[in-house]
This record gives C-alpha cells, sequence and structure tokens, in this order.
C-alpha cells in the first residue's frame, strides 16, 4: 500500500497537474469577484461588473490617451540617486533598483510628447507602481521639465497623478519639489496653455498639496482617494466620524474640489474636447513626425541637455 501511495498516486499527480500562470484571474477589490485578467485588460483594467477602477501603468495610460499609441519619450535629466545616503530597514539605493527593475521605468513618473486626437499636447504620468508614485528630486523635475516643454511648444500639459505623497528618503529635498512644480505650473499659466489634472487612485500627500490641486481643470477617475492626510489620522484629530465616501472622488465632486469624474473609457475624448476648448480653437498645432531629436526649452531651473527618443509604446 505505500508503493502506491508514496510512489504510483504522485507519479499520477504530476502527470494530471497543469501549470496556471499566477495572474489568470483577478480578485475585485470592491466586489470580491473573480475576473479572468485578459478580459480586464482588454477593458483597460476596469472590472466589468463591478466597474472598480484599478491602477494603470505609466506606459499603459500613455498608450491609451495618444494617437495611434506612439509618442516621444521625453528624455529628463539624472539627479542624485542617494543624496542622503539614506537607510532604514533597506538600502535606499536598493530600494530604488527594485523599483526600477519591476516597472522598467527610471523613476515614479514618465513624460510624453505627442499627438492627442491631432492635437499635440505633453502628458506626464506618476506610476503608483513605483514606490508608491512618491515625488522625489527626479519625479519633481520630471513635472518641471514636462511643464517647460509644454511652454515651449505653446500645447496643453496633462498630468495624472497617483500618489502616496512626498519621497521621505529625500528629506527636505524631496519636500523642495513641492514650490518648484508649482512655479513651474505659473509658468504654463503665464505662457496661457491649458493645465489638466487627472487625479487617480490614490493622490495624496504632497502631491495633493502642490502640482496635483492647481489645474485649470480637475478630473478624477471613478472611486479615487484623493485627499492630503488619511481618514483614520484626520478622524483622531478632529475627534469625529467623517462622513460616507469622504476623500472618494465623487464626494469632491459634491463639494467642489473636483470638476468632474471621468471614466476611463471616456478619458481619452473627454481630454480632447477640453484641450480645443480651453485653447480656443477646433485643431492645435500638430506635433511633429518623430525625428532624431526635437528642441526642448531651457532647463529650470538647471540640467542637462536631453534628447528624447521616440517611444513604439
Amino acid at each position: 500500500m505505500n508503493w502506491l501511495t508514496n510512489v504510483v498516486r504522485p507519479k499520477i499527480r504530476n502527470i494530471l497537474r497543469r501549470e496556471t500562470p499566477e495572474n489568470l484571474w483577478i480578485k475585485c477589490p470592491d466586489s470580491g469577484q473573480l475576473v479572468f485578467y485578459k478580459d480586464v485588460e482588454a477593458n483597460q483594467f476596469v472590472i466589468p461588473g463591478s466597474n472598480y477602477h484599478m491602477r494603470l501603468g505609466a506606459v499603459a495610460r500613455l498608450k491609451s490617451i495618444f494617437d495611434n499609441e506612439t509618442w516621444f519619450d521625453v528624455a529628463l535629466p539624472e539627479v542624485t540617486p542617494d543624496p542622503l545616503r539614506f537607510r532604514d530597514e533597506r538600502r535606499y539605493a536598493d530600494r530604488i533598483r527594485d523599483a526600477r527593475a519591476k516597472t522598467g521605468l527610471n523613476d515614479a513618473i514618465k513624460v510624453g510628447y505627442g499627438k492627442l486626437d491631432g492635437a499635440a499636447v505633453v502628458i506626464a504620468v506618476q506610476d503608483f507602481d513605483f514606490m508608491g508614485g512618491s515625488l522625489g528630486m527626479a519625479a519633481g523635475e520630471a513635472i518641471v521639465r514636462g511643464l517647460g516643454l509644454a511652454v515651449e511648444k505653446k500645447s496643453p500639459f496633462i498630468v495624472f497623478a497617483a500618489s502616496g505623497g512626498a519621497r521621505m528618503q529625500e528629506g527636505i529635498l524631496s519636500l523642495m519639489q513641492m514650490p518648484r512644480t508649482i512655479v513651474a505650473v505659473q509658468m504654463l499659466r503665464e505662457a496661457k496653455q491649458p493645465y489638466i489634472v487627472v487625479l487617480t487612485n490614490p493622490t495624496t500627500g504632497g502631491v495633493t498639496a502642490s502640482y496635483a490641486m492647481l489645474g485649470d481643470v480637475q478630473i478624477a477617475e471613478p472611486g479615487a482617494l484623493i485627499g492630503f492626510a488619511g481618514a483614520r489620522v484626520i478622524e483622531q484629530t478632529i475627534r469625529e466620524k467623517l462622513p460616507e465616501g469622504f476623500q472618494r472622488a465623487e464626494y469632491l465632486r459634491d463639494h467642489g474640489m473636483v470638476d468632474m469624474v471621468v471614466h476611463r473609457h471616456e478619458m481619452r475624448p473627454t481630454l480632447a474636447r477640453l484641450c480645443r476648448l480651453l485653447t480656443k480653437s477646433p485643431a492645435l498645432e500638430t506635433a511633429p513626425k518623430p525625428a532624431a531629436s526635437i528642441a526642448l526649452p531651457a532647463p529650470i531651473p538647471s540640467g542637462a541637455d536631453v534628447v528624447p527618443a521616440v517611444s513604439p509604446a
């Protein structure tokens, strides 16, 4: 009997065993239902049944907005990778290396320049998978450079915000990115170009306290968590129970903090209409055809010259 149990049965199990990919199914965080991964991916990572908007990576987001899923990757100047030589449970340099390997990004923000419905736009996307989309020196430089490019090209600037706040491993250098990005937003305003912010889940901390709440139009995805401090911290501070849905996109829209809540399927046409409306023209200046390089604005306030690469996405 031991021979049948210990030898024959395991061999039969190995023959019948089928390898199943780990990401074959996705569990909806809202309803708990299991959904086939490919169905969710084809639906722009929106759960079909519950309409729950899952996080979307930077590259996938740019693909969903730019015409023909093609754009120029705006190269960004290098920054000091670990200015404070910070270490907690692990070295900050190791965390950065792991985040780059996981996401394929250099830092939390990716900037692209291309066409949106035939109109030239600059788009910055914050990727929450890169250390929680935290705002550090590199991310701040990305926002500033993207805004500077929009001023130079006389085109709208759209930012998709998703962040847990400032990056603690960079200390005061991270916090200084808040006033820097605000100054860059003001430069875009003086150039009379539209600044549109799309708040995704979650957008909190120093990002909310700076460029994420300064848009000419504030858009949010359904159910997005938007705020500065967390709900638990607020309740402990004011010693009161917060209203139902507090800090969610729909609640903030009803109370005037957000202009509109837009489904991900409607995001691209909505942004295209807003760009045309805010520039008072039926069509914006079209972006150039792919070339070896594009002239970028002078660094703000300083940095190396950069040459964007054409991204096949």
